[in-house]
């Protein structure tokens, strides 16, 4: 069962710009229904938003000793306050715009680039995170709230 927490918000927002290419810190971006992020390689299908939980990073990096910036995990929004274990299906509120969380980010090998071990410890109870599909159009800003919107 999800443990959830009333209320969170938005740490960080980060543009892929192309596939394996660098992530843009952004203080604001886009949100396009049922595409993504606006400017980010990946859009539509099932991922077009990833998702990761600021605590539970800290938490794994910290039990493997190290202190990795949460770029590294390529997600597109950092959210703090909230959990995003056992999410499926529900629907998250990021400002004024709405995702449905699709399911479980499982961790690829560049995490162990980042910091061995890192992709192991990532794997279990959504470690790695979330990814979901756009609802609305509209855009986000660090430091929006984020609370379940069902």
């Amino acid at each position: 069962m999800n443990e959830s927490r009333e209320q969170g918000r938005i740490e960080k927002i980060w543009i892929k710009r192309s596939f394996r290419g660098p992530m843009d810190e952004r203080e604001e971006a886009r949100l396009l229904a049922g595409r993504g992020l606006e400017g980010n390689a990946n859009q539509g299908g099932a991922r077009q938003v990833t998702l990761l939980e600021q605590e539970r990073w800290e938490e794994i990096t910290s039990r493997l000793g190290a202190g990795v910036d949460p770029k590294r995990r390529r997600a597109n929004i950092l959210i703090s306050g909230l959990c995003l274990r056992d999410s499926r299906r529900r629907v998250l509120r990021l400002g004024g715009c709405r995702l449905r969380i699709g399911g479980e980010t499982k961790p690829c090998e560049r995490m162990d680039e980042a910091l061995q071990g890192l992709k192991d410890a990532l794997w279990p109870d959504w470690g790695g995170g979330a990814y979901a599909q756009v609802l609305d159009d509209g855009s986000i800003r660090r430091g929006d709230p984020v609370t379940w919107d069902d």
